[in-house]
């Protein structure tokens, strides 16, 4: 068995990298004529004196997929996250697992239109963080656009992303945290980890200005979460019983399918449009995450055997990670690539890294956003190919834009972490972080809701 799984998977990098030597030759043609050998392009009229160019109107059809991408989005969350950490949960917990991702979206959603759109997408202040123009989204109508579709949907698109956000880091807390710390933790670090973060990439800020790549969140979703889940599983320490032991892995599976089937929300939405480029994202998300479940399985099997459904799920929800950051960047032989390395790297980060170092990143948060998320955003640096997304990688002739994909990767990294630290610090000591340990015994759904997830 493992010289057939071995032979196969031999059989299916050869395969990826004659596909990815075949579209080099497409993308890559013969360099065309000098520029004063072309001819000079057409020039458009000028526009009579006094006459201003007519705003872009809005698109109907862009606004309408952007109305369905955000409520995808918001699916992921809930039910999705939620199903997919309450199922990995041990039983007695499952209800609290669910409950953080749950409230994490209801206080995300009040606390983004009350200032956190304002600091990410207002004016730029000095490259750090936005203006506070829009608090409480003042001045922003129903006739207000972004590009072709509605400023309101817009506003609301952005606020998935930073709910999930804020979400994913529960993973590595669960089973042992108070659910008030947690619902301060989510306060203090939706305001000072991830609005800053945002505003950098996406915000015009000055990671933006340094020209970094990030089509819908490797580095302002999964490395900001990642980061922060592994400071906070040092910070709370392990649980009295630090193995995964999933109490419902019909729940994990189908919370995983709702992740991916939202996740075309999350990178094809990216686009901000109904265009060629979402559907770009569209397939390259589809084609990384299909690749990196079976790359994970086929490591794993080597490994211990097994091909389990729970590695199958984790390594989708790693595939999606991966090319989260590259989606509108790469062409399919880049998705492909990145897939496979997203079913192998963060396989053995959760499988050989975290046993040796010791923290207990409950439901591998870091293992998989964190680990998965640089992945994607480095090999953007290096896939990212003009033909889709206008930006080119090192493959296509520019080195530099994978530097500036190790610079935002680690400034990143960097921030998260001091700032995460930070904020478990000030909640320890005014709050406290982590349950008596009767509570941990009893479980979290009964000491903290009074509540049961199963009364059978």
């Amino acid at each position: 068995m493992k010289r057939f799984t071995a032979l196969i998977l031999l059989i299916w990098l050869l395969l990826s990298g004659l596909a990815f030597a075949e579209e080099q030759a497409v993308t890559n043609p013969p360099t065309p004529p000098a520029v004063a050998e072309q001819a000079e392009p057409a020039l458009p009229a000028p526009l009579p004196e006094g006459v201003e160019e007519a705003p872009v109107p809005l698109d109907t059809g862009d606004t309408a997929w952007m109305i369905v991408a955000t409520a995808l989005v918001m699916l992921m969350t809930l039910p999705g996250l939620a199903l997919f950490y309450g199922g990995l949960a041990k039983r007695k917990d499952t209800l609290n697992t669910m409950a953080m991702s749950f409230v994490t979206y209801c206080i995300v959603s009040v606390l983004w239109v009350v200032y956190g759109y304002s600091l990410t997408f207002g004016t730029d202040i000095g490259g750090v963080i936005g203006s506070t123009e829009k608090l409480f989204l003042s001045g922003v109508g129903v006739d207000s656009l972004t590009g072709t579709i509605p400023e309101y949907i817009f506003i609301v698109f952005q606020l998935t992303f930073a709910a999930i956000t804020v979400a994913l880091a529960s993973g590595a807390y669960i089973e042992r945290m108070k659910f008030s710390a947690w619902v301060t933790f989510t306060i203090l670090w939706m305001t000072f980890s991830y609005l800053p973060v945002a505003h950098w990439v996406w915000g015009g800020g000055f990671l933006a200005e340094l020209g970094a790549l990030d089509f819908a969140g490797g580095t302002v979703v999964h490395i900001n979460a990642g980061v922060a889940a592994l400071i906070g599983a040092i910070v709370l320490g392990k649980r009295r019983e630090a193995t995964l032991k999933p109490s419902n892995l019909t729940l994990v599976v189908t919370g995983a399918g709702l992740l991916w089937f939202g996740w075309f929300g999350f990178n094809a939405g990216s686009a901000l449009a109904a265009n060629g480029l979402a559907g770009a994202a569209f397939i390259n998300t589809n084609t990384a995450t299909a690749v990196s479940a079976v790359s994970w399985m086929f490591v794993e099997w080597m490994h211990t055997k097994k091909p389990t459904v729970l590695g199958l799920a984790s390594g989708a929800v790693a595939g999606l990670v991966a090319i989260t950051p590259a989606a509108g960047f790469v062409n399919i032989s880049g998705a492909i690539l990145i897939g496979i390395m997203a079913g192998i790297v963060p396989y053995f980060a959760v499988a050989s890294i975290k046993p040796k170092l010791g923290y207990d990143d409950s439901l591998d948060a870091f293992g998989i956003h964190g680990i998965a998320g640089t992945l994607g955003a480095i090999l953007t640096g290096v896939f990212a190919d003009p033909a889709i997304g206008g930006a080119s990688g090192l493959l296509y002739g520019n080195p530099k834009q994978l530097v500036t994909q190790f610079i935002a990767v680690g400034v990143t990294f960097a921030y998260t972490a001091v700032v995460t630290l930070v904020i478990f610090f000030v909640v320890k000591t005014f709050i406290g972080i982590r349950v008596d340990e009767e509570h941990e015994i009893t479980g979290l759904d009964e000491s903290q809701h009074s509540e049961k997830a199963y009364n059978l």
